[in-house]
């Protein structure tokens, strides 16, 4: 038999660093397996081979977490605005399930099941509806025994302390990371106080992904972190933050900057900012260390390689990558022999290549959330009427801009 691996709640107690994996999402976008808008993970049925190896190059890199690529897996999600699978959510999940499992197998990683926002929940349906939506996925993950379960991706702490509810009742920990920045949750509810009420919910583990660049999930993490303490309350922190630099975002994060979902590619952070990043969340007492959108397995090779010496051990795909580019004394070019060394990156300014573009983008800021009609979600495909409604709305912000 195989030793029994530790849990999550077991190496964060012991001050272990705990690395997450990248972003799946966008990883498999680029690759041609996932479709944006709708970025729903059928891939793990149709694609098993595409999902497996992401898994595989990510616990290469250092992760030993491998959490289930079930964003958008609920049934609500897979049959929105003429979305048309014809795959059932529960095999999805299961499919998603076994192959975290199998990769998690070939090293020291944990698997996680997670769970996120649903279009139900912007749709104003009731909290027995939403919470019923989570309890679907949840029964596959009992089903197939996954190590501990995340709530990620939330925009409202309301909608994330019903996830947190559910997943209570599988007795297995639970982590809730939510979608915001130091702004707080799109009703402008503190990060302290989502943190709150999260632990309070039985979450054991809070924090952030995604919407926001690594220093201000770290920052909201850190405020987070704040709110608990004061309030009494104990809990493990984790972050898992985009890969693209978002100064200029307002509080609803990267998707309101006019770059996205198909322009980032300039925003995206270099591997050693990535060193920067893992280091400062550290330093602010955050173990749980991973990525979300725009993180690729190099990206998180780097945080392993920056925190190797709180770990004890390096990632084995720093077989391939000497650490501050020592690798390139090696190269045939004495300039770029020159190069290989540390004060040389971290103290790098790369350059865009793009002399006509600018440093910052204005978000469009609509200011629309949970409540609004323009979020009422459907089954039926985007009508031709709502798309001139949804023009004539981004004209209208650009003028008040």
């Amino acid at each position: 038999m195989a030793p029994t691996k530790k849990g999550i709640l077991e190496r964060l107690s012991a001050g272990e660093v705990v690395i997450g994996d990248g972003g799946f999402v966008f990883a498999l976008e680029k690759r041609g397996y996932v479709k944006a808008g709708p970025w729903t993970p059928e891939a793990t049925v149709t694609h098993p081979e595409a999902v497996r190896q992401l898994h595989r190059e990510f616990l290469r890199a250092g992760a030993n977490v491998m959490q289930t690529f079930t964003f958008y897996a609920s049934d609500d999600k897979l049959e929105n605005r003429g979305q048309s699978l014809k795959i059932t959510g529960s095999k999805i999940n299961e499919a998603a399930c076994d192959l975290a499992r199998e990769v998690a197998n070939e090293g020291d990683a944990l698997v996680a099941g997670g769970v996120c926002q649903t279009p139900s929940y912007l749709s104003c349906k009731s909290e027995t509806e939403v919470k019923g939506i989570f309890k679907k996925q949840l029964d596959v993950f009992l089903k197939k025994n996954v190590d501990f379960l995340i709530a990620e991706y939330f925009e409202h702490v309301e909608e994330a302390e019903w996830a947190v509810q559910v997943l209570k009742t599988s007795g297995k920990p639970v982590a809730a990371s939510m979608c915001i920045g130091p702004e707080g949750d799109m009703h402008g509810i503190s990060p302290q106080e989502c943190a709150v009420r999260l632990v309070k919910a039985g979450a054991q583990i809070v924090g952030v992904n995604c919407h926001f660049d690594p220093m201000t999930c770290v920052k909201a993490v850190k405020l987070m972190k704040e709110g608990v303490e004061k309030a009494g309350l104990k809990a493990h922190y984790m972050v898992q933050p985009l890969a693209y630099h978002t100064p200029d975002c307002n509080c609803q994060g990267f998707i309101d900057l006019p770059e996205f979902p198909f322009g980032l590619e300039p925003r995206i952070l270099t591997r050693w900012d990535m060193h920067k990043y893992a280091r400062e969340a550290y330093k602010v007492g955050i173990r749980f260390i991973g990525g979300c959108c725009g993180f690729e397995p190099y990206h998180i090779r780097a945080v392993a390689e920056e925190l190797a010496p709180e770990r004890g051990v390096m990632p084995p795909a720093s077989e391939k990558h000497g650490m501050w580019g020592a690798g390139l004394e090696m190269h045939t070019k004495p300039w770029v022999r020159a190069r290989a060394r540390r004060d040389y990156w971290e103290n790098l300014h790369p350059a865009s290549g793009r002399p006509l573009c600018p440093s910052l983008s204005a978000p469009e800021g609509w200011g629309v959330t949970k409540g609004h009609a323009d979020l009422l979600q459907h089954k039926e495909a985007t009508t031709a009427q709502e798309m001139k409604h949804v023009l004539d709305m981004q004209k209208k912000a650009k003028t008040s801009a």
